[in-house]
């Protein structure tokens, strides 16, 4: 969700899992966004079936989160400091986004 967290590619386990992209586009006021994103990344890593994370943003923002099944994401979702940090993101942060669950059957990696 933010710039500011390392740069690295997600360790990801076998396929079949899930990935969450979400593609966002910000407003000018970015006031205490950063610390949100980072929030967010540190609660999703303790979230019952979380696998990854990868993110950029330049412009357009994407970031992709890895879970090993519906029901984690499902969970996260409903989260109640994520439900919160996704009605900031509505209001003050993001002027459009979307959110796309797509299952990976395959991963290549190098």
């Amino acid at each position: 969700m933010s710039d500011q967290q390392p740069m690295s590619i997600a360790q990801t386990p076998t396929p079949p899992y899930y990935a969450v992209i979400f593609t966002s586009l910000t407003r000018d006021d970015l006031t205490g966004y950063a610390e949100t994103a980072a929030r967010m990344v540190e609660l999703a890593q303790q979230q019952e079936g979380f696998l990854g994370v990868e993110s950029a943003r330049e412009g357009l923002g994407i970031t992709v989160s890895y879970w090993r099944d519906l029901g984690s994401i499902s969970a996260w979702r409903q989260q109640a400091e994520h439900l919160q940090a996704q009605a900031q993101g509505k209001a003050r942060w993001y002027s459009a986004y979307t959110t796309r669950i797509a299952r990976v059957e395959r991963d290549y990696q190098r």
